[in-house]
């Protein structure tokens, strides 16, 4: 239901990055979506007995979160910080620039999840890529081996992205204990709750080991509505989980981009750029809301009106005081409001 604008993708028609009987990897890149700035998507999907192979992002922290599954994760960080964990449905982790990890699927059940880059053009290598990079002499002096122990292990420099698991899954006792890499977004209760929506915060506030991400797990009922609004300092890319919505960008030139919104869409808002989502269909909306910034912040248009008197608001709007519209004193905006009237018919 995607109407055709520069805001908007579709991550289930993305391109492949992989695609076999072991899953599928799909992106949005720079490439694929020009207006992205400091920021990237993929969808990936792993089969049960799948692993996603080690690999790091040269570039780009990342951020995810599980759709459906159940998956292992392993992971070095700078320092000789080892760490393994499981994830499943409403979970997320948080992986730094440069350390490398896997995701395996553990459970009976495709895996899907939805994986964000701080970098518009994330930058990929492999463990098998890195291998193949070296000769056999060099890996036998590394691991203290005679060379001839690598002549019979396949290499090169190529990545290969998922590959099939043999054996029994290894899950170790302590990978359901906390971990700061790991994050469980909706089992979190709400810090905004309101009778049409919430949103739960996957932010530094609540989720310390963020460093140049977060994320909004945003659900709005039909009677309610994410008011208009910004974010100074902080782009936005939007994952449309469930539900149907329409959404309205101005840019900077005065044009305005009003586009609907349907499952699996990705939408992009440059920093600062005023815009607003609502409810089309009576199905509540559930969003994921990625920003470039640990802790993002916004400007609400109702928090606006009480920021300057009303002789500067009628000023402003080419009309006298008498004419304005009574403005509610708002000293801290509410992020959702309440619709009180009809809906803009859906062109």
């Amino acid at each position: 239901m995607t109407t055709v604008s520069r805001h908007v993708r579709s991550l289930l028609t993305a391109p492949a990055q992989h695609s076999s009987a072991l899953g599928s990897i799909q992106r949005l890149n720079k490439a694929a979506f020009p207006i992205l700035e400091r920021i990237s998507i993929k969808r990936l999907v792993i089969e049960p007995g799948a692993i996603r192979e080690p690999h790091w992002h040269a570039n780009a922290d990342e951020l995810t979160y599980c759709l459906t599954g159940d998956v292992l994760v392993s992971t070095l960080d700078n320092a000789d910080v080892f760490a393994t964990f499981t994830v499943s449905a409403g979970e997320m982790f948080h992986v730094l620039s440069g350390a490398v990890h896997h995701i395996e699927n553990i459970g009976t059940t495709r895996a899907e999840l939805i994986v964000v880059f701080s970098h518009e053009s994330p930058e990929d290598f492999s463990l098998h890529a890195a291998f193949g990079a070296m000769s056999d002499a060099v890996l036998g002096n590394t691991y203290d081996l005679p060379a001839a122990a690598f002549a019979a292990v396949p290499r090169d420099t190529s990545s290969r992205d998922l590959v099939k698991g043999s054996g029994d899954i290894e899950i170790p006792l302590s990978a359901r204990y906390p971990d700061p890499h790991r994050f469980d977004a909706e089992g979190q209760n709400p810090p905004l709750a309101y009778e049409y929506g919430t949103a739960r915060l996957a932010r530094q506030q609540f989720w310390p080991a963020l460093r140049n991400l977060s994320m909004y797990s945003l659900r709005i009922e039909e009677d309610g509505m994410r008011e208009p609004h910004w974010h100074p300092e902080t782009a936005e890319l939007g994952y449309v989980h469930k539900g149907a919505a329409r959404m309205s960008i101005l840019d900077p030139d005065g044009s305005v981009d009003t586009y609907l919104l349907g499952p699996g869409d990705v939408y992009f808002i440059p920093r600062a750029y005023p815009h607003q989502i609502e409810v089309i269909g009576d199905e509540e909306i559930h969003f994921l809301v990625f920003f470039d910034q640990p802790t993002p912040g916004d400007i609400g248009y109702r928090a606006t009106a009480s920021a300057f008197s009303r002789r500067v608001l009628a000023a402003t709007f080419g009309v006298d005081d008498a004419t304005l519209p009574d403005f509610p004193l708002t000293p801290v905006d509410p992020l959702m409001v309440k619709k009180r009237n009809p809906i803009d018919p859906v062109s």
